[in-house]
């Protein structure tokens, strides 16, 4: 059997996947999350196969979370189950190291073949997932920037769009539905990946190299 832990933030769709995934052969729901902060706790004493996340949520992105278990859990599978079909997205979710890539409107004969075939140490995309990016050109900003620029998650991304408006850690923590000790924790990743030293040299250097509009 496939170990399989759920996770969205919208409570319906978590509980309509639920019913749907738990229709499957061969594969066992054992966690069902609204809270994706509590993904790692919960990995700590459970044995778990795949991760089916959503890409946007509170507090950790499916790409958030994607990065921090191929660091503390390499050997988990992450499938991201999402309505974001652009090719900007799914290029980070692919930098992150993602296993799978599959869009929400998907019919569940395809997520059991996602499944299986991730099982099998394969990668799998939606057919509209792959057309997307060879219709689209390649904009991995990461690319063609200097080295000194790690790679940037969704989050940060959008942390650094906010303190180049000038938002406040505060503002920042309440618009995005997040902790002000979350917003800090980002900044100072953000500075650190940068090699800057402050919320100035943050949206100098972003400007400069085209990471913001």
């Amino acid at each position: 059997m496939t170990k399989v832990v759920l996770i969205d933030d919208h409570q319906v769709i978590l509980y309509s996947l639920s019913l749907l995934f738990k229709s499957m052969e061969n594969v066992e729901v054992i966690g069902v999350l609204n809270d994706s902060r509590k993904l790692k706790a919960f990995l700590e004493t459970e044995t778990v196969d795949i991760i089916v996340s959503d890409l946007h949520m509170p507090h950790l992105s499916g790409i958030d979370l994607t990065l921090m278990l191929r660091k503390d859990f390499p050997n988990l599978k992450i499938l991201l189950l999402t309505m974001a079909e652009d090719a900007y997205h799914i290029r980070e979710a692919l930098r992150a190291g993602v296993h799978g890539y599959v869009l929400k409107r998907a019919t569940k004969e395809e997520l059991e073949k996602a499944v299986e075939k991730i099982m099998t140490g394969k990668k799998y995309y939606s057919e509209a997932v792959i057309d997307e990016l060879a219709a689209s050109p390649d904009d991995d900003f990461n690319n063609s920037k200097p080295e000194t620029i790690e790679h940037l998650t969704t989050r940060e991304l959008e942390i650094l769009k906010l303190v180049t408006m000038e938002y406040s850690t505060s503002e920042i923590a309440e618009k995005l539905f997040i902790s002000v000790a979350t917003v800090e924790t980002h900044r100072g990743n953000l500075m650190k990946k940068l090699e800057v030293k402050s919320a100035i040299g943050m949206a100098k250097f972003a400007l400069k190299h085209g990471l913001v509009d």
